[in-house]
């Protein structure tokens, strides 16, 4: 079994809807590191996949059909949209597998979805419900907030 956890600090901007992620802080049990740097690349390529996923990335079918034709609308996170990335290795040897290491691919890609949807949560007190968490999605989830608000005031 592999264990990770990651944080994720964002500002969103409530007049557009943009979120920006400030900074990713990803903690990971690899069992033994046998190349560390390998290890950072591969929680550093995982957060990347994972912001990717909470932010732009919007495959659309319909009927069971892409509904996305190419990459000219699917959104792919770029350099510019990498915020700094601390990793934290945690060595836990498995006393199982080969040289005591465990995998790290696809577990420090999980928790990246979940960590920036609460951090924009925490941000703005709406929690956006579906993959991506577009800024058109969080307009329309500040604008119901704002109604609920004042029918509990008027009431």
């Amino acid at each position: 079994y592999v264990f990770g956890t990651q944080v994720a600090e964002v500002e969103v901007d409530t007049m557009t809807g943009e979120v920006q992620v400030l900074g990713i802080w990803a903690a990971h049990d690899v069992g033994r590191a046998i190349n560390p740097r390998g290890v950072e690349g591969q929680i550093e390529g995982g957060v990347v996949q994972g912001l990717g996923q909470a932010l732009m990335e919007d495959y659309q079918t319909k009927n069971g059909h892409p509904v996305t034709h190419g990459f000219a609308k699917y959104i792919l996170p770029t350099s510019l949209d990498i915020p700094q990335i601390n990793c934290v290795i945690v060595e836990d040897h498995d006393p199982l597998s080969p040289l005591g290491a465990k995998g790290i691919g696809e577990p420090a890609l999980v928790p990246t979805a979940p960590a920036v949807m609460n951090a924009i949560y925490d941000a703005i007190g709406v929690r956006i419900q579906h993959l991506p968490a577009t800024p058109e999605k969080i307009l329309l989830a500040l604008k119901e907030k704002r109604q609920r608000e004042e029918i509990i005031a008027a009431e």
